[in-house]
């Protein structure tokens, strides 16, 4: 199986989500199908049912983080030294040349992705024109509506 990137920070955090489901949500789950499991009939048992369907989803979740936390590579920036290139974990300012428009993104593992905190897939139109570009390189990214061209203003390693 091949391996996949993931930042430091994603690491972590699905590491916390996965202690938190294993020790704070299990047990809860376990309690809530015990309680409800006293109610009676388990056929036509509303709460038992919610509480295993969400005792699936908390496994399945488990499963899941457990699986990609297996094949992921960590790769922690920080201790690259910072050449100007575009690398996978570096943060980059981009100048849109056609209407001065900057904007900073990080780079980051399909797992991690948020545009809305600017972390944008290594996998996106705009992180793969970005890597392997250097400082004020001039990159053009396909977009559904057209090619845009941005200048590479900035590149961190943090």
């Amino acid at each position: 199986m091949s391996q996949v990137p993931m930042t430091v920070v994603g690491a972590q955090q699905l590491r916390e989500e996965l202690d938190h489901l294993k020790h704070t949500k299990r047990p809860a789950i376990s309690i809530a199908i015990a309680e409800a499991r006293e109610l009676g009939d388990l056929k036509e048992n509303a709460e038992y049912h919610a509480a295993r369907e969400e005792q699936g989803l908390c496994e399945a979740r488990v499963r899941d983080i457990e699986s990609k936390l297996s094949v992921a590579q960590i790769i922690d920036v920080t201790k690259i030294p910072n050449n100007g290139r575009v690398i996978f974990g570096a943060t980059v300012s981009i100048l849109n040349v056609e209407t001065d428009e900057e904007v900073t993104y990080r780079i980051v593992g399909d797992d991690e992705a948020d545009l809305k905190a600017n972390l944008i897939s290594v996998n996106s139109p705009i992180a793969r024109a970005l890597v392997g570009k250097e400082l004020d390189d001039v990159v053009i990214v396909k977009a559904p509506g057209g090619d845009i061209e941005y200048e590479i203003i900035e590149v961190e390693y943090k």
